[in-house]
């Protein structure tokens, strides 16, 4: 049975006559508090009115522990509206995540929102132990297998029939509100292969610029990246807007116009809460005017009353939606733009923005590529001597100093962590299980800011910055939009890389299988 006949969110995604609309809960600690009892006689208001497609619902937001979102999920979708699972890949190992997915199939909760999810803070006694086993592109391959009942992947893997294929729609995420060139041309990079993975819709990160709205959308349409995508409108409070300007809350940005705007708000009587619902109103009606599939509104503390509010005047914005967006500027001069802007809307050209190449990709990998293109290409003129000497080596009695050997060059240069499965050579030398926190194989999180990792702020650089910055010197740099990393495999955990490739254990086996 195909359950996406019977989703009204599938519908209204596909169809170009309806604007969708969502709404995004977010479930606090606890599952018998008032702010749970709040979220749903808001949910149960929003099912009444009818204009809402779906409500989405977070799964552990803040990298925080919350109220489970399937719990909420099947009280809210037995009030009628459809329901967005936000599921997360920062928490679970992957049959953790099979064993979720077989549940909520069960339980015919089959939209979801595919997302790294912010890295964990403080729990019970201490820091927990971030998982991301997965990253989004392997859990929405994941997800495909499933909808297609890949009953050859479980078997061939030691694991039963799935039975009849799943019905899963994937949405991700994706940032057209980065600061940096390498942080925005790779979360555009990281969106092809989301949708060469299989995801069925795109929802933005939040921000409040017309052009930047603009600029995703011409992007997609210019690179064939036809799935729907909701805008982003999120409505903060005084509090949030504080934490977005220092930082806090990772990928969310708070330009100093824009914050010097909210406090001057701030001074009236009710605080700038009315200026802000405007706000939104008009960015609605401008996401409508741009082309936007729909909307996906959010922000703490809201009422229905809020939201009617917000419909209502976003109607009365949309027959001059371009007078709006002289209200919708907000992102710093100097920070990157893809499009080079149109003086006479305010919005993009579909000329790309001139990019000047860095000089070099530095000795580092100019090094470290050679010696792989000789010893590690099958074409090398070294692979064949290497590939012997190593499996030899492994068969003997010197297997042992083969791999301390090799653990010892490559944690010297790389920062090595022993996985037996590198990736070096896919992510321009640069390792991801010492280099990223989240572990991350096919490309970034949206967490960064100004070129920085979400969870070493100031000290340590995404790692995806760099992987742009030396692709791009050697003009490869859109070859991180297409190709698919496969997860690790724990089963070589601190067993020789090497050995692994040339014995067509490694990720690189499964690589070649797919070409």
């Amino acid at each position: 049975m195909n359950i996406r006949k019977n989703s009204r969110l599938f519908h209204a995604l596909n169809d170009p006559e309806t604007f969708a609309l969502t709404f995004e809960l977010v479930p606090g600690r606890g599952g018998q508090t008032r702010e749970i009892n709040r979220i749903l006689a808001l949910a149960r208001e929003i099912a009444a009115d009818g204009r809402f497609h779906a409500v989405s619902i977070t799964e552990n937001a803040g990298g925080h522990p919350a109220l489970s979102p399937e719990v909420l999920g099947k009280e809210i979708q037995a009030m009628g509206p459809d329901v967005i699972i936000h599921f997360s890949c920062k928490d679970k190992n992957r049959n953790q995540m099979e064993s979720l997915l077989f549940s909520w199939d069960r339980q015919e909760l089959h939209n979801l929102l595919v997302i790294a999810g912010d890295y964990p803070k403080v729990g019970f006694r201490g820091h927990p132990k971030p998982v991301f086993d997965l990253d989004t592109i392997q859990a929405l391959d994941l997800l495909t297998a499933m909808n297609r009942a890949d009953d050859d992947r479980t078997a061939a893997e030691g694991g039963s029939q799935a039975g009849r294929s799943a019905s899963f729609l994937k949405g991700v995420a994706v940032s057209p509100f980065k600061l940096l060139e390498a942080e925005l041309v790779m979360q555009y990079y990281k969106l092809h292969r989301k949708v060469a993975a299989g995801a069925d819709f795109v929802i933005t990160q939040l921000g409040f610029d017309g052009r930047k709205f603009h600029e995703l959308l011409l992007y997609m349409r210019q690179n064939q990246l036809n799935i729907p995508v909701l805008g982003n409108v999120f409505i903060p409070t005084l509090p949030v807007v504080e934490l977005m300007y220092q930082g806090k809350l990772p990928g969310c940005v708070i330009p100093e116009a824009l914050y010097e705007q909210f406090q001057w708000e701030a001074r009236t009587a009710d605080r700038g809460r009315k200026a802000r619902l405007l706000r939104a109103a008009r960015l609605l009606a401008v996401l409508k005017g741009l082309g936007y599939a729909g909307a996906h509104i959010g922000g703490p503390g809201l009422s229905f009353a809020d939201l009617d509010f917000v419909l209502q005047q976003a109607e009365d914005f949309s027959s001059h939606w371009q007078e709006c967006l002289a209200e919708l500027t907000f992102w710093p001069r100097d920070a990157f733009y893809y499009y080079e802007k149109d003086a006479e809307t305010g919005l993009n050209r579909p000329e790309p923005a001139t990019r000047p190449r860095p000089v070099s990709a530095g000795l580092a990998y100019f090094l470290a590529s050679r010696v792989h293109d000789l010893a590690f290409e099958p074409m090398g003129q070294l692979y064949e001597p290497a590939k012997k000497i190593c499996l030899a080596m492994e068969a003997g009695r010197l297997h042992g100093l083969l791999d301390r050997f090799e653990y010892l060059v490559k944690v010297v240069l790389f920062s090595c962590q022993n996985c037996g499965d590198c990736t070096l050579a896919d992510l321009a030398f640069l390792c991801p299980q010492s280099g990223c926190a989240k572990y991350l194989l096919n490309g970034p999180c949206g967490g960064s800011r100004d070129g920085w990792c979400e969870v070493y702020p100031g000290k340590k650089r995404c790692l995806y910055v760099q992987v742009y910055e030396r692709l791009k010197a050697i003009g490869r740099d859109q070859g991180m939009a297409v190709g698919f990393v496969p997860p690790r495999n724990w089963g070589l955990n601190n067993t020789s890389s090497w050995v692994n490739y040339f014995s067509g254990l490694d990720h690189t086996a499964a690589e070649n299988e797919a070409e």
